[in-house]
Formats: structure tokens, sequence, C-alpha cells
């Protein structure tokens, strides 16, 4: 059977009832043809994964000039230049609002995103141009930090000594009198702002140690998202802390614990907007983990996974049209960052509701929703993303909005519908993705193998072939053999004395 297609949710019941039944009769006429040759048909290892429908840009509104003109420059797919300017655009928007939801309580702005893409897919090229603003605003931020930091580390020293004299001052001879001292001398100096708004692969524990002193917007960014999903604060012992800690900034709860060493650490009004870049095993291993999805971090991300441009991008210069759209996207997005006060550590977004008519379109879309999520809906088998898609559209829309104007008073209907079109392509993205994304490793170890194989000529392949020229994944002797387990188990190859294998699949 195939994956669900593009805009499947969508379908009425009498296409999808066609769908299947021609699924049937594909199978059906495969398994007759495998009888006539008096051959077992293979058992199928995992559902096939559609092709990603095309990515809605034109939804993406004031970012879309941006979105078609990074892709087009560097020549990557719409969707990576997509989420990486809507991520930039969360980074700037969260900071000065919230959105209001129909029944009354707020959301932040800040987008999880993660995009799904093979090593030399041009990713880091395209955050370098969404991003380019945050790293001049670091740099402005960098050269006050410079400036104030001297002047800190003076009136530190000055305060220090004061309260050393006051200490140690024998004129001072009852409590009271040593604390009026203190009440004059006050608190101690505080440090400036450290000047950073991005934190590419920070542990959770180091991210709010360094958040108790920077601003309180910040961007966790990455291009290269295994070193992320698969360092220390992924690791067996941390991924549940680490997951629960980033769900509770997405849901914008801030920071509040309590440690033997630190005290109490209550960090409130921050904001965190991410954008996580992933090469296509690393995210496997990263989307399929029960513990993530079982915590709901997973479904708090909008997931991506274009198809390659690979073979197809011929160089061609930029054009001045791409050079303007992309600054014109630059400029707005540093203005919003500049419209933070640089000293803020605890942020106050106001509030922007939906206008009466943007009402109407955001509820017509959460009844849709809520609807096809029952358990024979088109989106039972991912529940637990699309029971957050309304909230995501309306996060989306707060973004556009506020990155068109700053001051925005109400969100109008036009830009909510268009954040529910950007959600429904990423529920399908999340739809034809959630088979691979529960694949047993060993399953998913003996797909890579099977599609090395076939692309091999026919013949005989030793066990020694896989494990010195074989793919990275299956190299160890004791997962090759297992991977060659599973496909003899599956019908797919023969095995011979257990050293050599025969390439077997219908209809070759």
């Amino acid at each position: 059977m195939s994956a669900y297609p593009d805009g499947f949710a969508a379908w009425s019941e009498p296409q999808r009832n066609a769908f299947f039944a021609s699924e049937a009769k594909a199978y059906n006429e495969r398994r007759r043809e495998a009888d006539a040759l008096g051959e077992p048909l293979p058992i199928p290892l995992c559902a096939s994964i559609a092709k990603a429908g095309p990515y809605p840009v034109d939804a993406l509104g004031p970012l879309s000039d941006a979105a078609r003109a990074i892709a087009a420059k560097v020549q990557a797919p719409l969707a990576i230049a997509g989420q990486s300017v809507l991520a930039a655009a969360s980074l700037g928007a969260q900071a000065l609002a919230d959105v209001e939801l129909p029944f009354g309580q707020r959301r932040p702005l800040s987008i999880f995103a993660i995009t799904i893409a093979a090593s030399g897919d041009r990713k880091t090229t395209v955050d370098n141009e969404a991003l380019s603003s945050i790293r001049t605003r670091e740099r402005e931020l960098r050269i006050e930090y410079d400036a104030k930091i001297a002047e800190h580390c003076c009136a530190k020293s000055a305060w220090e000594a004061q309260k050393r004299k006051i200490e140690n001052d024998r004129s001072l001879a009852t409590v009271n009198d040593r604390k009026v001292e203190f009440a004059t001398l006050g608190p101690e100096p505080a440090a400036p702002l450290l000047p950073i708004l991005l934190a590419p692969e920070p542990t959770l524990e180091g991210l709010v140690k360094a958040w108790i002193n920077a601003p309180g917007s910040l961007g966790l960014f990455s291009s290269e998202g295994g070193q992320l999903t698969g360092g220390h604060g992924f690791s067996p012992d941390h991924r549940l802390k680490t997951a629960a800690g980033l769900s509770a900034l997405w849901d914008g709860s801030g920071v509040r614990r309590l440690r033997a060493g630190d005290g109490l650490t209550d960090l409130r009004g921050r904001r965190l907007a991410a954008h996580v870049m992933i090469q296509p095993d690393a995210a496997t291993a990263f989307l399929g983990d029960p513990t993530l999805r079982d915590q709901g971090l997973l479904s708090r991300l909008l997931i991506a996974y274009p198809e390659s441009l690979a073979g197809s991008r011929f160089f061609r210069a930029p054009t001045s049209v791409q050079d303007t759209a992309i600054a014109r996207y630059q400029a707005r997005l540093l203005a919003l960052l500049r419209a933070v006060s640089p000293t803020s550590r605890e942020l106050e977004p106001r509030a922007v509701p939906l206008s009466q008519a943007a009402r109407k379109v955001w509820i017509a879309f959460y009844d849709k929703v809520e609807h096809d999520l029952k358990d024979d809906g088109p989106l039972a088998d991912i529940r637990d993303v699309a029971a957050k898609a309304a909230e995501q559209a309306a996060r989306i829309a707060g973004v556009l909005a506020v990155f068109e104007d700053p001051d925005v008073v109400t969100i109008d209907e036009l830009v909510v519908a268009n954040a529910c079109r950007l959600v429904t392509w990423h529920l399908n993205e999340a739809a034809r993705l959630s088979a691979v994304a529960r694949l047993d490793p060993s399953i998913r170890k003996a797909q890579v193998l099977l599609t090395w194989l076939r692309a091999r000529p026919p013949g005989r392949v030793v066990l020694r072939d896989i494990c010195h020229s074989g793919p990275h994944s299956i190299r160890k002797k004791s997962d090759a053999e297992k991977a060659i387990s599973v496909l003899q188990d599956h019908g797919w190859i023969e095995v011979e004395n257990g050293k050599s294998i025969v390439i077997r699949v219908v209809g070759e």
C-alpha cells in the first residue's frame, strides 16, 4: 500500500474509498503476476513515501518574496527557504506580541520548525541569507556590550569595596546600623545582557544558565541538527528533561526550577524560536523516538522534508530582483529586532486578537481538524500533531501579521487563511512521514541495505562487501547480519551458505 498522497486529509470519503480500491487492485495484480511465475510476493518493509506536495509559498504573505528569492538564489527547495524565513520572523515577532485565541487564552508567537535535508542540499547557505539580520543585530549588541562591560566592572569593583568596608566597619555597633548602610549601598550592579540572540546547540541546562543574563527572546537555530539531537541534551539520561523543558518554552511557561546548588531559578517572560535542519538518517531516529513522541515535543514541530534538487542546480547568477527582495526582508527583520530593548530580560508581549472575520476562519479550521481526528478519520494516525494544528495556525498568523506591521491591532482573515494553508501542508507532511518515523531501527537499516543492493548490478554480494563498501549505517558486521536476516524474512533476498546473498526483486 502506498502512503497517503498529498492533500489526502481534505479528500471526501468517496475519493478516499476510490484511492484504497485502486491500491488494492494494484496489489492484487502484482500478486497474480508473482503467482504465475511461481514466486512468492516479497513482504513490503514499510509503506512507500509519497512525494511532498508543492510548498504553499504564497501563504507566507510578507515573507513569500524573500522565500522565493532565497530559494532561487541558493537553488534550494522552497520549503527549506520558507521554514528558515518563518522561523527567523518568529524570533523577531515573539518578543513583541502574543496571539489571543478566540477562547481568550494567549499563545506565544514562537515557532518550532524542523527541516529534513541531506548533506549538500544547501541548508547552511539558506540560513546564511535568512539569519543575516539576526547576526547583524548580534554584532550591534556586541558593540554596546563591549562599551558597557568595562563600566560595569568598575561599578562592581567599587560596590564590592564599599560592601567590604561596611562589613569591616567597627563603628557600626548594631545590626540595624549595618542594615541602614547596606540599604544605602543598594544591590550589586547588574551586568549588561550577553550579546546573543542565537543559541545553536545548547543543552537545556546551558540555555537556562545563560538565559539568566541574556535577552528574553532567543533562537535555537542549527543547520547541522544531528549534532543537537545526537548530543548531550538528547542522550538517554537527559532526553526527557530536555524535551519537557523545550515544550514548556514553546508553551510560553518560561523556566522555573529549584536545584540544590543553584537555588531557585525563575525565568519568566522568555520566548524561544527554533529551526533545526537535520539529515534524513538522524531525523528518522529523532522523529521515531517514542519518548519524545509521548512527551509531546514532536507534536509541537512544523516538519518539512522536501525533495532534493541535487543534479539540477546548474549555475545561475543571482539577479537584482532576488537581491532586492532579500534585502527588503532583512531590513524589516532587523527593524523588528531593534524594536526590543537591549536591556529586556523579562519580556511583556502585548496580546493581538483575531478580527471577527478571522475568528470565523480559524474556528472553521479548528472544527475541520477536530472532525478528522476521530478513530477512522484521515488524521487519526497523527492525532498528537493535528491536535495542535489550530494553535499552530494562530501562531503563524501572528508572526506574519507582526512582521508586516509591528503595531498591528488585530489579525485579519486573509492572514489566518494563509496560516491555515501552511499548517495543512505541514499536516500532510506529518502524515506521509508518520509511518517512517515509527519504523523499528532494524527495518530502517534493512531498507537502507535493500536500496543499496538494488542499485548494484545483479549478482552475488558477500557480507564482506557490505561491511567494506556498503552504507555507513550497516558496515558493522552485526548490523549487516541483522539487515540481511530481515530482508531474507521478508522475501527480498536469498542467502547461500550464510555468506553470500543474491538479490531477488519481484519483476527483475
